[in-house]
């Protein structure tokens, strides 16, 4: 099996759907030894925020000298971000031979009359067992959807389970209130574990503090009061944190990230870190430093191109979206024209009305995925609820050019979906 026809084979189980349950992940997993079972982690559940939250934690552990893997979801560009090991993506050769292997326990299953694992599921045993083969000393382990029966909720109880911001998404699976999506979210906590929480509003937090005295566990809840944004331009973030009898006490650093939002995933992050260095774990200020300034986390409020201004950003919830019209009011000055793409199944409508105040102009255009919305229905949307302009556009590709060929005081912002801001960035790249 080579790198091409093991993708084929991964998403080949796309037809299998979602599948919300630890039965058949824990099987497949069976049949290849256990591999989740001999690896340490850090288990990270949320709506908005577990990408950067990930990212730093993991960073800042490669920096402090752990053989850290790091598993997320979705990719931008390339299948492999999923699977990446000290910030290096797994080996295409490695991945076809991990999956042919996975394959095979895949092949026995069936032939016993189990039925197949969905994408997801498969994705996350492929995960478990390269880090197994590699003896990496810690994994941060990013939820793919809610997390009470997400497939990496199969792990033992992890050295920290970190529960990020928690907004309205994926409702049809987790719920439609924020008290049932947060208990699906806090289904990651265990037994006798300890857990850090995002600081939010109190109907989060009442579910969250269920859930932990139903299970012996310690919630850590950090206090925003701690940290402290001193300045910001679009080349980063000076913060510092000022948590009394911490190890990390009157810690300064560039964060390279943009957003009000991100300085409070970093305090989430930090008070994570401060669990770990507890634990045994030699974190120092110097590694956060160090790893807080070089976190490259592709499609948040990423800059591709001077001028004219292009910016892709991942937002696809309204979370998503009111935190990214909070980092547009910081950082730029002028309206900017709107590339989007969304998804047919998101709560759309409310997420067009906090980007509109900031628009110049809509263009719409469809993401690569069974699931989106047309760009003619979304263009029709705009043009018919909000009284805006908006223009349909054949390609994400014809997106890329028509802003790299603008005028060069223009801004463009693509948005809506990571399915379409990976062939926006990939568009933009080849064509600046």
């Amino acid at each position: 099996m080579n790198y091409q026809q093991a993708l084929e084979y991964i998403h080949g189980t796309y037809m299998f759907g979602i599948k919300l349950g630890l039965d058949n992940i824990t099987l497949l997993l069976k049949y290849l030894g256990d591999p989740h079972k001999n690896l340490k982690y850090v288990h990270i559940a949320g709506t908005n925020g577990k990408g950067s939250t990930s990212h730093m934690i993991s960073n800042a552990l490669t920096k402090s000298g752990y053989k850290t893997g790091l598993y997320i979801s979705p990719y931008l560009e390339e299948f492999t971000e999923r699977i990446q090991i000290d910030g290096n993506q797994i080996p295409k050769e490695r991945l076809a031979k991990v999956t042919s292997k996975v394959k095979s326990a895949v092949d026995q299953m069936l032939a016993e009359g189990h039925p197949s694992p969905s994408e997801f599921e498969l994705v996350t045993a492929i995960g478990f067992e390269y880090f197994s083969n590699e003896n990496v000393d810690i994994v941060v382990l990013e939820v793919g959807m809610g997390g009470r029966f997400d497939a990496t909720n199969v792990i033992p109880t992890p050295v920290v389970s970190v529960i990020t911001s928690i907004g309205m998404d994926h409702t049809q699976y987790l719920g439609d209130t924020l008290e049932k999506i947060a208990f699906e979210k806090a289904g990651i906590i265990k037994d006798n574990s300890t857990v850090v929480l995002y600081p939010q509003g109190d109907e989060v937090v009442k579910v969250v503090k269920e859930k932990v005295d139903k299970t012996g566990s310690c919630l850590i809840l950090p206090n925003a009061s701690d940290i402290s944004l001193q300045s910001a331009d679009l080349n980063g973030q000076f913060i510092i944190y000022t948590k009394e009898n911490s190890i990390f006490s009157n810690l300064e650093f560039k964060l390279s990230l943009l957003g009000d939002h991100q300085v409070t995933n970093s305090l989430t992050a930090l008070t994570a870190l401060e669990i770990l260095a507890e634990k045994g774990y030699a974190v120092s200020k110097d590694a956060i430093r160090e790893s807080m300034s070089s976190i490259v986390f592709p499609g948040r409020f990423e800059r591709i191109t001077e001028s004219p201004l292009t910016i892709i950003d991942g937002a696809h919830n309204l979370n998503g979206f009111e935190a990214l019209t909070k980092t547009l009011t910081r950082y730029l000055n002028k309206k900017i024209n709107v590339v989007i793409g969304i998804l047919g199944d998101k709560d759309y409508g409310p997420m067009l009305k906090e980007i509109a105040p900031f628009t110049k102009k809509f263009f719409t255009v469809t993401p690569v995925n069974p699931r989106a919305l047309p760009a003619h229905e979304l263009a029709e949307y705009i043009k018919v609820n909000l009284n805006m302009s908006a223009e349909e556009l054949e390609s994400i590709d014809s997106a890329a050019a028509l802003a790299l060929n603008s005028d060069s005081q223009e801004a463009y912002l693509f948005v809506g979906s990571l399915y379409m801001i990976g062939e926006a960035r990939t568009s933009l790249n080849k064509r600046s």
